[in-house]
């Protein structure tokens, strides 16, 4: 059995209003075995596209390495634009070593309540997953319950986005939206999206990887982001 644990401490501050949550970075990264092109922080994968998505969005001109100059371009980023990352998964027992939700057991999850009590700027979390079986949401569920707290569905439409009300102060609402995952394991299912059918038709060039940075881009450039969905 391998105890697959979280590699990183949370990254917040206290002017941090939206909070990246996913669940576990693959199994490498707790080892400390890494990959060409991996990057040593937060969704450091090679194989993964949240950078890289980001990387679009906002310029960056980011460099995809194991450098210590890529992790210092994400975390002064992170800070320049009031984001954190605090995924919720702290460690899981794995029979098959790999990084895949579904093949998490006995999952110890992160207070995430926790730290929104000590870091009352956030307003908003970003779950890079939904509400499938050991998805992040799915996950944020499970801790809400131990509160007796419920999410209240705002929009239906993917990105789902829900409130809910912290726990001891009735006039902060949080709000979570459910992007896309940016893992290629998602890629099917935006395949099947309308949206993306309709936009793939119109131009056959057109990405899995697109698609996602035209998802993204509204909840991580905007701060109000209310009727800005489709």
């Amino acid at each position: 059995m391998f105890l697959h644990t979280h590699p990183y401490r949370p990254f917040i501050f206290h002017n941090t209003t939206k909070l990246i949550v996913g669940t576990l970075p693959p199994p490498r990264f707790t080892t400390g075995d890494l990959k060409e092109g991996d990057v040593d922080f937060c969704y450091g994968s090679r194989d993964g596209q949240l950078w890289k998505i980001l990387d679009q969005i906002f310029e960056l001109n980011l460099k995809f390495e194991s450098t210590g100059e890529a992790v210092k371009q994400r975390m002064d980023f992170l800070k320049e634009q009031k984001l954190g990352i605090c995924d919720i998964v702290q460690s899981a027992e794995r029979l098959k070593v790999d990084a895949s939700d579904l093949g998490m057991k006995n999952v110890s999850l992160r207070n995430l309540i926790g730290y929104l009590t000590k870091y009352r700027k956030v307003e908003t979390l970003l779950f890079t997953g939904g509400n499938s079986k050991n998805g992040p949401e799915y996950f944020f569920r499970k801790h809400l319950r131990e509160f007796g707290i419920r999410l209240e569905q705002i929009s239906g439409e993917v990105p789902r986005i829900h409130s809910f009300t912290m726990p001891g102060e009735q006039n902060r609402i949080v709000t979570t939206v459910s992007l896309t995952a940016p893992s290629g394991s998602a890629n099917r299912a935006i395949g099947s999206f309308n949206s993306y059918k309709k936009i793939k038709m119109e131009n056959p060039g057109y990405s899995t990887l697109q698609f996602r940075v035209d998802q993204y881009r509204t909840f991580f450039k905007y701060r109000n982001f209310a009727g800005l969905t489709s």
